[in-house]
């Protein structure tokens, strides 16, 4: 849609809603408002309840800018209601953004085209999928990769969920941390080196950055705490690291059929490979 057109339409921007990082889509959404109304564009804000459908007719929104983070804002069912009720909106369509949400998902394209990703699996409430037992208070859940291990919900952004397992001993409270957020967890190997974060907009890479945090890693706190995280833009590395980077972030957004804007989270390895989130 044009930018002319854009103007003389009512644009809604989603946000709040009802998942773990509600509070982040809210200062996601307060900035994305302002900074649309700074431009002269008829914005109005909506919080993303239960009602929302209701909402969006009553108020007669023409188009969405979608300042939503996790839950249904993300996995799909937001943009599913929005293309059944024709109103255009940012970002990835129904399926790309259901397929980035699930990590399990996501994976298992990335690996189909060849994509690096951490050695993973995925753990269900009841066992893994070798089908061994977790019995609370064992120590003797093992994976197929050497620790560290990365425990995550399958299903949450944010980082919200995840801990860096160091010892078999550990495994099993950061499990029941993880299945607090869904019934599936997925378990990566830990790839020690650096976070690059690749920007990408409508196919098209617009630059990448380092990120540096003194926390354990780039965790919720990190991320929206002043002061823990360094943010070195365009990151410190060499010329050809930066260019393998960008073209597996690429791959990656193309892989999910990813469209508007998109960030790919990447670690590098100490001999340079990049493994997507």
């Amino acid at each position: 849609m044009k930018k002319s057109v854009l103007r003389k339409k009512k644009i809604g921007v989603l946000m709040g809603g009802r998942s773990a990082e509600r509070d982040v889509s809210l200062r996601s959404g307060e900035a994305v408002f302002s900074a649309l109304k700074a431009r002269k564009y008829n914005a109005v804000k909506i919080d993303a309840k239960e009602d929302l459908c209701a909402v969006l007719k009553r108020k007669g929104i023409e188009a969405a800018f979608i300042a939503l983070h996790g839950g249904h804002g993300e996995n799909g069912a937001v943009q599913g209601m929005l293309e059944v009720l024709g109103i255009p909106y940012t970002g990835s369509g129904v399926l790309a953004s259901a397929l980035a949400m699930d990590k399990e998902a996501s994976k298992k394209a990335f690996l189909y085209h060849g994509i690096p990703v951490p050695p993973f699996r995925v753990v269900t409430n009841d066992s893994m999928r070798e089908g061994k037992k977790l019995t609370p208070g064992r120590s003797g859940v093992s994976m197929p990769f050497a620790l560290p291990w990365v425990v995550k919900p399958v299903s949450e952004g944010s980082s919200i969920g995840v801990e860096i397992v160091k010892n078999r001993v550990r495994m099993t409270d950061a499990l029941k941390k993880a299945f607090g957020y869904g019934n599936k967890v997925i378990v990566e190997q830990y790839i020690a080196g650096k976070e690059i974060q690749i920007g990408i907009l409508n196919n098209r890479i617009l630059g990448g950055v380092e990120v540096r945090t003194s926390l354990e890693f780039y965790n919720y706190k990190a991320k929206y705490t002043t002061g823990f995280t360094e943010y070195l833009l365009p990151p410190p590395i060499p010329k050809a690291l930066y260019n393998r980077c960008a073209a597996t972030a690429l791959a990656a957004h193309i892989a999910l059929g990813c469209s508007g804007a998109t960030r790919v989270d990447l670690r590098v390895d100490s001999k340079g490979n990049p493994f997507v989130l």
